[in-house]
């Protein structure tokens, strides 16, 4: 069992001031993980103390300083890739294979692009004889989830760094390991003391104490819509900018006449990837009515065909959901799907046969879904799918947007039938035919999605402030960058 009791703040490992230990449990096992000290207002404290000294000089570094930073983290992140990847498939239960390459591999993609990004970015704008300037905004606290641990981290802490920012991070209590490592990794990188620090914990204690902090400049917080709005709230009296990416209830539609044999797969993918723990994946899958009992026949055998498997395990398969309150919390979703008259094509309540201990979900298909159910309107978070039939192209985008989330929204078949619904749909981000994400593309929501954009240029620019300065100034540069 790994055990990281200590935070690292002013660039140096330090017990808590009045924390508490916390066991992680490891949701294929039911058993102990890792341990982690639960920190205090004390600790944040003392972490912003640190940022907030730190913040003189490293706001004032250059462009050039930072980009050689970014590429000294980068070196030393790909040799722990495969210890970022163990704690996450132990931790949080992705399986091994996808925890090697989308989850701690996504560290590398982020780290890659906040450089292009530096290095593009063009830090002054002349406007006539006058001049704006975009300047680091301070002291940020990078609050982060479980799901995709090292995915949320790095794409806050590259594009802070690269704007010249100090933080403190507070990563979930349930997948914290990843994130001890990754410290380690910006120490063995020479990060300068006060400019990156750790502070583990939980939302109410921690997370709380990072939001009303007066000395914090922004908040850029990704986790569920409930709790984002304390966030928020908590942020109010200090008026510090929050930047916040929040659940989601995508749908993916298909267009009649779309080939079901092309169209379903990279749809169901996108669900099972992560056992359904994605805020972003296409969990509402909208088809003509039609075709609708062809797609649910077909999907069902996908999901029927999944194996679900512990993580460690090399392979194509699903791992568990995070903890018991999640497993607990998805069961009573599904049984309500079925009392609600939803059609049962795959999976169901209970354990995967063969699975008598940890947090396994059946891969779970829903058909004849109408929008007023449960199922359709609650982000789940596991495994399961919900399939929902419409008229026309009209009732397609009207059942899309149905929702009080705007993250994300999938389109398969023809382009140029697509062309005309996507400006209709109300939605941070639209693949269509396409699954993945890009990390140099904004990435965000609309409505109770979020607010602001992370990945790439446009999460630099989440992390600067505008100043203007009125009147003539020589050509050279007027601040480090």
């Amino acid at each position: 069992m790994n055990n990281y009791p200590q935070h690292y703040i002013d660039g140096a490992w330090v017990d808590s001031k009045g924390g508490r230990t916390h066991t992680v449990i490891n949701p294929a096992t039911e058993g102990p993980a890792s341990e982690i000290t639960l920190g205090t207002a004390a600790d944040v404290d003392a972490a912003v103390i640190a940022a907030r000294r730190a913040f003189e000089s490293f706001s004032q570094t250059s462009k050039a300083e930072r980009i050689a930073l970014l590429q000294r983290i980068t070196e030393e992140y790909a040799k722990r890739i495969p210890d970022i990847a163990e704690a996450i498939a132990i931790e949080m239960g992705c399986p091994i294979s996808i925890a090697k390459t989308a989850q701690a591999g996504s560290g590398m993609g982020h780290l890659g692009n906040a450089l292009k990004a530096l290095e593009a970015y063009n830090f002054r704008e002349k406007i006539g004889d006058n001049t704006v300037v975009r300047e680091a905004i301070g002291v940020v606290a990078l609050i982060t989830p479980w799901n995709w641990p090292m995915n949320q981290i790095v794409a806050k802490v590259g594009p802070a760094l690269a704007a010249g920012c100090t933080m403190i991070l507070k990563p979930s209590e349930e997948a914290p390991s990843s994130a001890a490592i990754f410290a380690e990794v910006m120490h063995a990188a020479g990060v300068p003391a006060g400019v990156f620090n750790l502070v583990q914990g939980d939302g109410a204690g921690v997370g709380t104490a990072l939001a009303q902090h007066p000395d914090i400049d922004m908040i850029s917080f990704t986790g569920s819509t409930r709790a984002g709005i304390m966030v928020a709230k908590n942020a109010a009296d200090t008026v510090k900018r929050v930047a916040q990416e929040l659940g989601g209830k995508s749908p993916n539609i298909i267009l009649e006449g779309t080939p079901l044999d092309k169209a379903l797969p990279g749809g169901a993918g996108g669900v099972l990837l992560n056992s359904g723990q994605s805020c972003i994946a296409p969990t509402r899958m909208l088809v003509h009515r039609s075709q609708h009992d062809e797609a649910a026949q077909k999907v069902g055998a996908m999901f029927d065909a999944k194996k679900v498997d512990a993580p460690l395990t090399e392979g194509d398969h699903i791992g568990p959901v995070v903890n018991e309150s999640q497993w607990n919390r998805i069961q009573g979703l599904i049984q309500q799907g079925i009392d609600e008259g939803a059609t049962l094509v795959a999976g169901g309540t209970g354990r995967p046969e063969g699975k008598e201990h940890g947090f396994y979900v059946r891969p779970t298909v829903f058909a004849d879904v109408t929008p007023d159910m449960t199922i359709a309107r609650e982000e789940i978070f596991g495994p399961v799918l919900v399939i929902m039939p419409y008229a026309d192209d009209a009732e397609a985008v009207k059942i899309a947007n149905d929702t009080p989330y705007g993250l994300g929204a999938y389109i398969a078949g023809d382009p140029a039938r697509a062309k005309t619904i996507v400006p209709k749909i109300r939605a941070g981000a639209v693949f269509v035919n396409a699954g993945g994400l890009a990390f140099d593309m904004p990435f965000g929501g609309y409505k109770q999605s979020g607010n602001g954009r992370e990945f790439g240029k446009f999460g630099l620019e989440e992390f600067l402030e505008v100043k203007s300065v009125i009147g003539a100034l020589p050509e050279d540069d007027l601040v480090a960058a």
